[in-house]
């Protein structure tokens, strides 16, 4: 893995779980490395690689001799995520404001802007793009690596229950 570049294990990876997380793959469905591999144009070894690494992850439940099934978060995972998210969230905005550079501040402030702007608009895939660019601002001005990319894990996993509470907040 050179300088910033993902492995082709890293970014399987982050596609499959991108697509688990998408509701591409529906929970209980079964994960087919041969097919994976043909729709991605790579072998089977790193999307293995990267099954295996799912099922660390709990998104995946590996089978002996049956193969490898979604099984997603569930909505106490999301009920978790959010409560551990919110503690670590604080702590990263404490950090940010003792390490924020003008720079971000400025950006983080151009996101509040352009996202309040979208709302009126009710532009709901700005919103939650501006909503997750201001989350992963926050992050970087925490200054502390392992946060942000701990925050950055939950922040993905939540994603879709995201846009979807901000759609419904949005109608009112």
């Amino acid at each position: 893995m050179a300088g910033t570049e993902k492995s082709l294990r890293g970014q399987v990876f982050d596609k499959i779980r991108s697509d688990i997380l998408n509701g591409k793959y529906k929970r209980g469905e079964e994960l087919v490395e041969s097919s994976i591999g043909k729709e991605l144009g790579i072998s089977r070894t790193p999307v293995r690689e990267a099954i295996r690494q799912l099922e660390l992850e709990g998104l995946v439940q590996l089978v002996p001799n049956k193969g490898a099934f979604v099984t997603g978060i569930s909505e106490k995972d999301v009920r978790d995520i959010y409560l551990i998210r919110a503690r670590l969230e604080g702590l990263a905005a404490r950090m940010a404001a003792k390490n924020i550079t003008p720079e971000l501040l400025d950006a983080m402030e151009e996101t509040v802007v352009l996202s309040e702007y979208h709302a009126k608009k009710e532009h709901y895939e700005q919103v939650c793009e501006m909503d997750s660019k201001f989350h992963k601002l926050l992050y970087k001005a925490s200054g502390s690596r392992i946060l942000e990319h701990t925050l950055t894990d939950f922040h993905q996993y939540v994603q879709r229950v995201r846009m979807a509470s901000i759609m419904k907040k949005m109608q009112f």
